[in-house]
């Protein structure tokens, strides 16, 4: 079980992510777009710097749902490996079979 403050952390990280999504995309496009003017891009490019570190995608960490464990993560079913084991061996998920040959 991960301590609550890191999964707290990580929720307040995908709540900015989400408020300043369109904003960053905005100034992506001039600090990318070659035809702006020099000092647009520049402008635009202090100002992708200005905003906070967390509303950046990067910054996220795929974590469990059940446990928040960070680690073993598998993305198709958003658990970790061992909820994951858990949860299929009691056929709590649907189409999931324990492999035997």
């Amino acid at each position: 079980m991960a301590t609550k403050s890191s999964i707290a952390k990580q929720k307040k990280r995908e709540r900015l992510v989400q408020l300043k999504w369109d904003k960053r995309q905005k100034l992506k496009a001039i600090v990318f777009d070659l035809n702006s003017s020099e000092e647009k891009r520049l402008l635009a490019q202090h100002s992708l710097n200005k905003l906070p570190r967390n509303s950046s995608p990067v910054r996220l960490r795929n974590r469990c749902q059940l446990t928040g464990r960070a680690r073993g993560f598998l993305r198709k079913f958003k658990l970790s490996r061992l909820c994951f084991r858990e949860m299929a061996n009691m056929g709590l998920i649907p189409g999931v079979t324990k492999s035997s040959w």
